[in-house]
């Protein structure tokens, strides 16, 4: 079979494309290069090349992620998963019966503390893992567990309850990624290949380091798995300028990569407690702003004079309020990352201010435990997808991996049915329809059709099921049975 067909034969076209199809049954996709030539009636079209037999799938818009930590998510399935732990005890248990890594360290991954009975004591923690040094990164990314053979080789004191927040807390990320260009990218490449295996054709790259080098090295090494906007923190924002980037400039002549936004992160997260909420937290505090009003509006205003979109991480209401508030007094375009807690006054000044709500559908039932606990006391609207959408916001989906697992159609089942695997839903009234959420897995967002037309690029996930009618679960075990990216198989089951 050829990676670039020049047909696709016996294919189905569920959703908003339907309408504008000249009959019901079996079509034929005409390819060529890189787009959607024809679309007819099969056995209809001819072409003057390889042939493949999609066997009756159901063909749909590639999908999106739209907020991924790829360096971090791609070395995630290495590290040791301490999810399910319940205290500094048990995670310290966990974590002593690893074996160190090449570099005679131990990291954990996906810690819930906000859930733990009581917090951890950094005493307990290094009784339990002894001198090797050995990170626990928290499961929101915001916070990371140190015990005192890991603080020394970071050269850094820790509180007594061992956990570094926010700021310190990336710093430490910064160090734990900080392995040879090769290892990193095999890791990208294999992880790229599985997420290609679920219909993903594109992703928007948060991750902290030098983004735009990164990626121009992986094309330049002939990285070829999925459209990706890499985007740029504050701290690498000089330098970008300097070098005459700008939103949406070609990382590489294959056109796959390119620039994507100024990611700022303006608050903390509810993990944590750093979101920055209008209420106090049961213990105590509001959370904080990591950028001052001012200075985020300051920030906004350099990035949009230097030719960047935005993508703003604001979690709590208060948060979402200032977000929204720097895109209007700046002019900036773009998107607000998580909008987890929105004042439902700031929910139609999105459409207003054509600001894209990226939102995480995972985070929704993930922390809802937490949410009912740390948020009980809140006005403003949780995890609002169905309020945004009537507000008409346009939506974006995504997973915040490693924070969630990378799953479109866990996604996509989570935000229709708003309830974990197997358990009854809707467990709220914010779920949204399948068309919108697919809509919102797209390139695009939910404002624009997920439609497969001439002249579009043949970017083209083929599943074994009408996701447009599928029921949550059948959605989320979804199986693709082919992912096309500009006309060529990135994967064929």
């Amino acid at each position: 079979m050829s990676l670039r067909p020049a047909l696709v034969r016996n294919v189905h076209i569920p959703g908003p494309t339907a309408r504008f199809l000249p009959v019901s049954g079996p079509l034929d996709i005409l390819v060529d290069g890189d787009r959607i030539a024809d679309i007819a009636p099969a056995g209809a079209l001819r072409a003057a090349g390889p042939v493949w037999d999609a066997e009756g799938r159901w063909a749909v818009p590639g999908l999106w992620d739209h907020h991924v930590h790829v360096n971090p998510w791609a070395l995630f399935s290495s590290r040791v998963d301490v999810s399910s732990a319940t205290g500094a005890r048990e995670v310290g248990a966990r974590m002593a019966a690893v074996a160190p890594d090449h570099r005679g360290i131990r990291i954990g991954v996906g810690m819930r503390d906000g859930l733990w009975r009581r917090r951890p004591a950094l005493s307990e923690f290094d009784e339990a893992t002894g001198s090797v040094p050995t990170y626990v990164i928290g499961a929101d990314l915001h916070c990371v567990l140190l015990n005192s053979a890991a603080a020394r080789r970071e050269g850094i004191a820790v509180p007594d309850d061992g956990m570094l927040r926010e700021t310190e807390a990336f710093r430490v990320h910064a160090s734990l990624d900080a392995i040879s260009d090769d290892e990193l990218d095999a890791a990208v490449a294999a992880a790229a290949a599985r997420a290609a295996s679920q219909g993903i054709v594109g992703v928007v790259d948060f991750d902290m380091a030098w983004n735009i080098g990164a990626w121009q090295r992986r094309g330049a090494a002939g990285f070829d798995s999925w459209r990706v906007r890499a985007g740029v923190y504050p701290q690498h924002l000089d330098k970008a300028i300097a070098q005459g980037w700008t939103s949406g400039g070609a990382l590489h002549d294959s056109g796959l990569l390119e620039v994507g936004s100024l990611k700022v992160i303006t608050d903390g997260s509810l993990g944590t407690r750093t979101a920055a909420c209008s209420v106090a937290y049961p213990s105590g505090g509001h959370g904080e702003l990591t950028v001052q009003p001012d200075e985020l509006v300051d920030l906004l205003l350099r990035a949009t004079g230097a030719g960047f979109s935005v993508a703003v991480h604001a979690i709590g209401d208060v948060a979402n309020t200032r977000a929204l508030d720097a895109f209007a007094l700046s002019g900036a375009y773009g998107s607000l990352e998580h909008a987890q807690l929105v004042a439902r006054t700031d929910l139609p000044r999105f459409a207003r201010l054509e600001v894209t709500a990226s939102v995480q559908p995972q985070h929704a039932v993930d922390d809802r435990e937490l949410a009912r606990h740390e948020w009980a006391g809140q006005r403003a609207a949780a995890y609002p997808l169905r309020s945004l959408v009537d507000a008409g916001a346009n939506l974006t989906l995504g997973s915040d991996a490693p924070v969630a697992p990378l799953d479109p159609w866990g996604a996509i089942a989570t935000a229709v049915g708003r309830s974990r695997p197997g358990e009854p839903g809707p467990q709220d009234a914010e779920g949204i329809d399948a068309t919108t959420a697919l809509a919102a897995s797209s390139e695009h967002g939910s404002r624009t059709a997920p439609e497969l037309l001439p002249g579009a690029l043949a970017d083209i996930a083929f599943c074994d099921a009408d996701p447009f009618v599928a029921e949550v679960e059948h959605l989320r075990s979804m199986t693709v049975g082919a992912t096309m990216l500009g006309g060529r198989f990135t994967h064929v089951s």
